[in-house]
């Protein structure tokens, strides 16, 4: 544990940040799960909001820091080519 108050503060600050960064990852990886169930099961309307939804977290969380970009986008890609594989089936 640390001793100096200014370490004690950094690590509060970072569990904080640690904690938010995965309530945000987590919510990335349902809506995705979101939009290929949608994909597979639901209509078009549905999987357009789902995968709507799914990118607009992606983009946020690359914003905010959260995810590097080319993360964000290698994750939008590889979402478009399973719903585009799903929707195909």
């Amino acid at each position: 544990m640390a001793n100096i108050k200014s370490q004690i503060k950094r690590n509060r600050q970072n569990e904080k940040r640690r904690q938010r960064n995965r309530a945000v990852r987590s919510e990335i990886i349902t809506r995705t799960r979101n939009a290929e169930a949608a994909a597979q099961y639901g209509d078009g309307e549905e999987t357009a909001d789902a995968t709507r939804l799914a990118i607009k977290r992606i983009d946020k969380a690359a914003s905010k820091g959260v995810l590097h970009p080319n993360t964000a986008a290698r994750k939008k890609s590889r979402l478009m080519q399973r719903l585009t594989r799903l929707q195909a089936e």
